[in-house]
């Protein structure tokens, strides 16, 4: 499989490229040449996760990794996960289902890519006898997930940056008390936008860039999407195969949502993807009008949402330019210097052929948590209750048309939400039940480009710094 970039700018390249790289170097994200079909048998009775995720991703890898070690990593991947099923589905109501998504070691859907992805970058820089640097910005959940993937591993350094006072302490925790020496935690005094603005301007700097060999995990890397893509297709494999279901995602950065695009692309039969936002809404302003307005990030329960410029729309957008790069590219930069855009009435119509959206705030939250249950005994966390909240005023579930929404989080991650709308405080896993007892290791930054890119120099000394 080629990948081309959604700026136009930047020339084709395979799999091992876009796994190693993340961002293309004109700015864009990759997206593949073509989309493939799903392969034949996806709904076989009898067919494990790992055989499912195989066969969807093997049209996306093939031609950089033997087919039969490639089938070994993803079933040494799900292996390790607490579920034999990976992503077990809940029936909540008829017709209405939760997809647990964080069954994984850190708790959340970013488990599901990510212990792949760290895989996929060891074998791959084995093969080249190579090094890289990761930089993420996290809102939370991405950060604990990455750095569980990738911690000891000798050829990877990561740098995680996360938003200062603006993540749960048990989401700070997963990151923080993690010592390998090629972990590093940067508190940034900001938002999530600002630490990402930070990682895409380093990804930016091509001499930075090239120093130190930087690679991404966030989801504008296309193995991400890729990854989540299986799910879909998993779940819809368990459910009765005579009307396509909905599903609703709890979205920040709009990936998790643009996997199940690619899995309706691919030939999932797929009735409606319902986006669910909090207060911080952009994604209901674009699919509700076809316009954007980038405000203030207002902190929420739901912080892995708090986000005002999602990078994974651009993935979309590129498909509803018809793939021109050059015009998205100039559409985009036009949105980040001016704040807003309107995108027009065709890019409108189009997205909402497939796209719904909604939003809650978190009075709303604290009650569909509450309402979760009483009705049903089941704890969820605000994120997966942003879901259901929407899911509510958006669709009607009813037996055979099933509705499908995304439980992105363990309740445990978040505590003090499930425990204000309960009255019950979810316990961690013995696994981690001595979280809070670890002692934390990060560092207090700027938020400031130069700052960061000093402090990455100085941890590497054999490459000084541009400055």
């Amino acid at each position: 499989m080629r990948y081309v970039s959604t700026r136009g700018r930047a020339p084709e390249v395979d799999f091992a490229d876009v796994l190693l790289t993340g961002l293309a170097p004109d700015g864009g994200l990759y997206v593949p040449a073509e989309w493939p079909s799903l392969f034949a048998g996806w709904s076989r009775d009898g067919l494990s996760y790992a055989d499912i995720a195989t066969g969807v991703m093997w049209p996306y890898v093939e031609g950089s990794i033997d087919r039969d070690r490639f089938a070994q990593i993803v079933a040494d991947t799900y292996a390790g996960f607490d579920d034999p099923d990976v992503t077990p589905m809940v029936e909540l109501d008829a017709g209405l289902y939760l997809l647990e998504l964080f069954r994984g070691p850190t708790l959340a859907f970013k488990d599901i890519a990510l212990q792949l992805v760290g895989r996929l970058f060891e074998e791959e820089l084995t093969r080249r006898d190579a090094t890289m640097t990761i930089v993420a910005a996290t809102s939370g959940d991405t950060g604990s997930a990455a750095i569980e993937a990738c911690r000891g591993r000798d050829r990877v350094r990561i740098f995680v940056l996360h938003p200062r006072g603006r993540v749960s302490d048990v989401q700070r925790r997963q990151m923080t008390t993690v010592h390998d020496d090629n972990v590093h935690n940067l508190a940034i005094d900001g938002s999530f936008d600002d630490c990402q603005d930070l990682v895409k301007a380093m990804f930016a700097d091509e001499d930075f860039r090239r120093k130190h060999a930087l690679g991404a995990v966030n989801s504008i890397n296309w193995a991400r999407v890729m990854a989540q893509t299986v799910y879909y297709v998993y779940a819809a494999s368990r459910l009765p195969r005579a009307v396509p279901p909905t599903f609703v995602v709890p979205s920040g950065n709009f990936g998790n949502v643009f996997a199940g695009w690619v899995a309706r692309q691919m030939g999932l039969p797929v009735r409606r993807l319902v986006v669910a936002s909090n207060q911080n809404d952009i994604l209901t302003q674009f699919f509700g009008s076809g316009t954007m307005r980038v405000g203030a990030v207002e902190p929420t329960l739901s912080p892995a949402m708090d986000i005002q410029v999602s990078s994974n729309l651009e993935r979309l957008l590129f498909e509803l330019f018809g793939r021109d790069g050059i015009d998205l590219g100039e559409a985009m930069v036009a949105f980040r210097e001016a704040g807003s855009i309107d995108f027009g009435p065709y890019v409108f119509a189009a997205a909402n052929e497939t796209f719904s959206a909604g939003s809650i705030d978190d009075a709303a939250t604290l009650r569909v948590i509450k309402a979760t249950a009483r009705r049903s005994g089941q704890m969820i966390d605000p994120h997966t209750a942003v879901g259901l909240g929407v899911a509510a005023e958006l669709t009607s579930p009813a037996p055979g048309t099933p509705v499908v929404c995304m439980a992105t989080a363990h309740p445990a991650k978040f505590p003090d939400a499930v425990e204000q709308a309960t009255g019950h405080r979810p316990a961690l896993p013995d696994r981690l039940s001595d979280l809070f007892e670890r002692e934390e290791r990060m560092t207090a930054l700027p938020n400031d480009l130069a700052a960061v890119q000093a402090h990455i120099d100085r941890t590497d000394p054999e490459k000084p710094s541009n400055s």
